[in-house]
């Protein structure tokens, strides 16, 4: 294992020149090439030797050098199957190291565990799977109890957003756990430098889901239909998705305490549980 804690981006280049390989822009690959932002992202996690760790696209292992040192049992989830092969010789396979070269979104995490239900996500994620990558991790079962991962910056913002500029995103990912953004990473930190700037977010899973409904699955059909036409005001998007009358939707909203010219983005997770609930009432009457 190199004695570098990590590569500046001109030791990246010459390691992807040694072994043949480039950044491959369709798999999303910018590595990164700055150390405190590494540190930022491995003091976030509070890693101890009694942590499993799942790392999703972990490149060049640049990230999971200090993982190895500092959790009991790391699975790094390597979609390209030369970097993963690199990774297993560049890192000397480490007795606590396991490289599975497969697509993240296609294995689940009780078959990446071997037996174990705790674990923790840590991971520069490839920014072209990076929604539904946290939606798999957030519905699994076993859950993950804290996740910090690096996104891009617009995504990072939107997932921590509060009502008046939420997204179907930051729903589905506040229904199960508490995002706050660490810090900021300039795209100058990777290479090749990616055209927008990232962020480090830490989610920290609740051990129940913030709304308390009787069906999660249904309760998102309501969410993605009032979501479906965002720019529209709310008993519009509504009445088209559930293949409602838009005089039924209002006195739905009604129920439920809520002004029928509001936006999607503007309803908080209570409000959207309590409409949840008034449109389950409608449906059994």
């Amino acid at each position: 294992m190199p004695n570098e804690t990590i590569f500046p981006s001109v030791q990246v280049k010459r390691l992807l020149r040694q072994s043949g390989l480039r950044a491959r822009k369709s798999l999303g690959q910018h590595f990164l090439a700055d150390a405190s932002v590494l540190q930022t992202i491995v003091e976030a996690a509070e890693l101890s030797p009694a942590d499993t760790v799942i790392e999703v696209g972990p490149g060049l292992g640049i990230l999971t050098a200090e993982l190895v040192k500092r959790a009991g049992h790391v699975v790094a989830v390597e979609l390209d199957t030369k970097l993963a092969s690199l990774l297993k010789r560049r890192l000397a396979s480490p007795p606590n190291l396991r490289v599975i070269n497969a697509d993240i979104l296609k294995v689940s995490p009780s078959e990446l565990l071997e037996g174990t239900s705790h674990y923790k996500v840590v991971a520069n994620l490839p920014y072209y799977i990076t929604s539904p990558t946290l939606r798999h991790f957030m519905e699994a079962s076993p859950k993950p109890s804290l996740m910090v991962v690096m996104v891009q910056k617009e995504v990072g913002e939107a997932i921590v957003a509060e009502p008046g500029k939420m997204s179907l995103l930051a729903v589905s990912l506040q229904a199960y756990s508490k995002p706050r953004i660490i810090s900021h990473v300039p795209a100058q930190c990777f290479y090749p430098q990616p055209k927008v700037d990232s962020v480090i977010v830490r989610f920290d899973l609740l051990s129940e889901p913030a709304v308390k409904v009787a069906d999660m699955d249904g309760f998102f059909d309501l969410v993605r239909a009032g979501f479906s036409s965002p720019r529209k005001q709310l008993h519009n998007s509504l009445a088209h998705s559930l293949g409602m009358k838009p005089a039924e939707i209002t006195l739905l909203l009604k129920g439920a305490n809520i002004d029928s010219k509001r936006r999607a983005e503007t309803l908080s997770l209570e409000e959207w549980a309590r409409l949840y609930e008034v449109w389950q009432t409608a449906k059994k009457s």
